[in-house]
């Protein structure tokens, strides 16, 4: 069975089609307007997944590279603790040795690396997402929401990564190498000529180790954010609530989502930008380097740049599908086959 097949019949798709066996145009509700209807995507569709991807692709890329400036003074302190100290300590060693110009070293690549990692992030979720509620079912999905939401982000974050491993392996020597390169043109191919297409993937399992729990951590906390503040916070049901505050809850549950994300994240984050800095380096030797808390400089900086971050990556992703009709499904609700067996039950 098709993965577009499946995702017709589970709890998280599009309240707008129905379950149909036919190959009729999905039933569309029609509004009272004087202005025509906005095209609805077709939720499972390949242009569902492809739009998912663009706006993916959109909100890793503009918000990664905004925040270069702080990401540069992270990885310094990750790499030299001694002389940059800290995150203000950080930016004032850079300005007085670089100047502002030298706070945007790296963008290119993180940039192009960004954006096809959000691509991939968001567009594959979705898709193992659908796949693996159709496998296991609609109660399943439901009662085991949280698992998969975790599953289908590690899924897509595990190839997310292999598109993200060159551009961030040449952004952290850009960024902490003295010397290196100062811009992306000059860095890659510098970087193949010194240690050859390995070097593009010398970081990538701790990349993964940094990564895949950052998204899992990202995606399951965001999405049972949003149903808890639905639940528990907002006083009218979403469906009651305008767009504009549909996205302010996407917001504030992005940023909660975040935080929880740099936190587990972090040891790693460190270690990716040690391997990435130091040539023949490993895991056990910037372990044995740095030590436990070595592992957590620059926590304060990166909680602040990856709850950003990632509340403002969820903004411009809902954003994105709200503008091109992409169907934003609300929190799952209880299956009524559900319902019916637990109150059998309970007589």
């Amino acid at each position: 069975m098709k993965i577009t097949e499946l995702s017709a019949s589970n709890p998280f798709s599009s309240p707008f089609i129905g379950k149909s066996t036919t190959t009729s145009s999905p039933r569309k509700i029609a509004f009272a307007s004087a202005a025509p209807a906005q095209r609805e995507v077709v939720f499972g569709s390949a242009e569902y997944y492809a739009l998912c991807a663009f706006g993916g692709a959109l909100s890793c890329g503009l918000t990664h590279t905004a925040v270069v400036p702080l990401d540069l003074v992270k990885c310094r302190i990750q790499v030299d603790k001694a002389k940059y100290k800290n995150i203000t300590n950080g930016f004032k060693v850079s300005l007085a040795e670089e100047g502002a110009r030298g706070l945007a070293k790296g963008w290119a690549p993180t940039l192009i690396g960004y954006s096809v990692q959000g691509l991939g992030k968001f567009g594959f979720y979705e898709a193992f997402k659908n796949f693996y509620s159709g496998i296991i079912g609609e109660e399943n999905a439901y009662l085991y929401r949280t698992s998969l939401y975790l599953v289908s982000s590690a899924s897509a974050e595990f190839f997310a990564d292999i598109g993200l491993a060159p551009f961030e392996a040449v952004k952290v020597r850009v960024q902490t190498k003295p010397g290196f390169a100062t811009t992306f043109r000059e860095g890659f191919p510098k970087l193949m000529a010194e240690e050859g297409a390995a070097g593009f993937f010398k970081g990538l399992a701790p990349l993964w180790g940094r990564q895949i729990p950052y998204t899992m951590m990202k995606f399951a906390a965001f999405e049972r954010t949003v149903e808890a503040l639905y639940k528990y916070v907002v006083p009218k049901p979403r469906d009651q609530c305008n767009k504009g505050e549909q996205l302010l809850v996407t917001f504030a549950a992005g940023y909660i989502a975040g935080v929880f994300c740099a936190i587990v994240s972090h040891p790693a984050d460190t270690i990716v930008s040690k391997l990435n800095s130091q040539k023949g380096a490993t895991v056990a030797s910037v372990y044995k380097d740095v030590g436990f808390g070595g592992l957590w400089g620059g926590l304060g900086p990166r909680i602040v740049m990856i709850g950003t971050l990632t509340a403002l990556q969820w903004f411009i992703y809902d954003s994105v599908k709200v503008a091109l009709g992409i169907p934003r499904p609300p929190p799952p609700a209880m299956p009524e086959s559900l319902k019916a067996k637990l109150a059998a039950q309970n007589k």
